[in-house]
């Protein structure tokens, strides 16, 4: 997976946006990063506007949590 850097600073100048309409979003996300170590369970759950059910999960490994601490470190 390629990250496109301007696109990705497009995505930081909505931040406020993301905020006001899923004020809940933050604080889980901040919870989540504080609590996950190796072998945590990540699933995500998505339903669609037609009720269809997409869910796929991943234990997190070494090489994640290198992942995270420098996605803590790009965001913080």
């Amino acid at each position: 997976m390629k990250i496109n850097p301007m696109k990705l600073m497009q995505l930081r100048g909505m931040e406020d946006q993301i905020k006001n309409s899923h004020p809940k979003l933050e604080p889980f996300f901040a919870a989540a990063s504080a609590a996950v170590d190796e072998g945590t369970v990540v699933e995500v759950k998505m339903t669609t506007s037609t009720g269809e059910t997409l869910r796929t999960n991943i234990r997190v490994n070494a090489n994640d949590m290198e992942m995270i601490r420098k996605l803590k470190d790009a965001v913080d």
